[in-house]
């Protein structure tokens, strides 16, 4: 278990090797992901676009361990995570990761702080204090005490988004993050989401470039492939 404590201070970042991932049926053999290798390094900001089917969500899942790989291997610095325990991937998914999923996936008798709260157990006065000031930078602190159902499918989505940073994550999985907001909340979503970086690394999967510009490194997706690793130049527009 000294490995897991190392990996509570650790910065170097997140590694890919060979990672494929395959469902088969009786009859065929479909790669969702195939011999991808890749690495995010601390505190950066990722970006994995590619059209619908393209194997980037699918990247997202083996990356943070949601899902395990066909094959390859999956490191958090010198750590082969991806053969780890399914008990020590659990924790480090816990310690270690946030998600923001399209679907936010709020416990619906849970008002919205709470689910903010539900990462920390035993939360003390400082991590409420957090959390309230994570919702009012996403414009809904007024929808604390609200139940999911009394909410917005965008605001759902922002209070999914406080609840995956409220424990600083050193890796943060975002999936679509801006998919179902207007620009303006847009903007300021990923004005937030960008801020995590001062604790960890984010890493955003999305069809949309333009909420990558400020991206570290953004890689593209087809067809189960990885065909391009870049280190973008954007134009204003």
């Amino acid at each position: 278990m000294s490995e897991m404590r190392d990996q509570n201070s650790a910065s170097s970042g997140l590694r890919a090797e060979q990672l494929t991932l395959t469902f088969v049926t009786s009859r065929t053999t479909t790669f969702a992901v195939r011999e991808v290798s890749l690495g995010i390094g601390g505190r950066e900001f990722a970006g994995i676009v590619g059209p619908s089917g393209s194997g980037k969500t699918s990247l997202m899942y083996l990356l943070s361990g949601l899902r395990s790989a066909t094959s390859g291997a999956v490191f958090l610095n010198d750590w082969e995570y991806s053969a780890a325990s399914p008990t020590e991937r659990l924790d480090a998914r816990r310690r270690l990761f946030g998600f923001v999923f399209q679907q936010p996936f709020l416990v619906p008798y849970l008002h919205v702080l709470e689910n903010v709260l539900v990462p920390i157990e035993n939360a003390k006065p400082d991590d409420i204090a957090r959390a309230m000031a994570l919702l009012d930078s996403l414009g809904i602190a007024d929808l604390a005490h609200k139940f999911p159902n009394e909410c917005s499918g965008g605001e759902r989505v922002r209070a999914s988004m406080a609840r995956g940073l409220v424990h600083r994550p050193q890796y943060l999985f975002v999936d679509e993050p801006t998919a179902s907001l207007d620009g303006a909340t847009g903007n300021k979503v990923m004005e937030v989401l960008r801020s995590q970086r001062e604790h960890g690394s984010l890493i955003v999967v999305t069809h949309d470039l333009d909420i990558l510009v400020q991206a570290d490194v953004v890689f593209r997706m087809r067809d189960g492939h990885l065909i391009e690793a870049a280190r973008p130049v954007f134009e204003a527009i």
